[in-house]
């Protein structure tokens, strides 16, 4: 999670956080001057059963990636196999699915919206859309 680079005590804050860079919270309680904070916010990423899942990145981040610029894909509530020729990485604007890996006995790796998502290449597994999806995608 954020570690503090720079530190004051505080009584109540709000932080907004970017990947990888500093950012600035300020705080204010009754007869006291506002205090400066800084924290480093970093972007976790999960790996299971293969799929790489970052939870709520930043805009920066999916800025960075070009994310808003990739095609759009969706599908409503369903149930179907899918193999990835190719790596995918996704983003979900809509939607909650529960991905399937092939060979890993019912185990799943649940994504929604928010999340950013790699598949990797040869990934054989099933779908199970139980929120409709709406999605920015790219191959590799």
């Amino acid at each position: 999670m954020a570690s503090p680079v720079l530190s004051q005590r505080a009584s109540s804050a709000s932080v907004i956080f970017s990947s990888s860079s500093t950012s600035s919270l300020y705080a204010k309680s009754k007869n006291r001057s506002v205090r400066l904070v800084r924290v480093r916010a970093q972007t976790m990423a999960t790996e299971k059963l293969g799929v790489i899942v970052e939870k709520n990145p930043p805009e920066s981040r999916l800025t960075e990636l070009g994310v808003r610029q990739w095609p759009k894909w969706g599908c409503p509530p369903s149930n179907f196999p899918w193999t990835y020729s190719s790596k995918e990485t996704c983003y979900l604007l809509e939607g909650k699915v529960k991905v399937y890996p092939e060979g890993h006995n019912n185990e799943y790796v649940e994504i929604e919206a928010g999340d950013l998502v790699v598949f990797p290449k040869g990934m054989s597994c099933t779908w199970d859309v139980s929120v409709g999806v709406d999605k920015h995608f790219k191959f590799d």
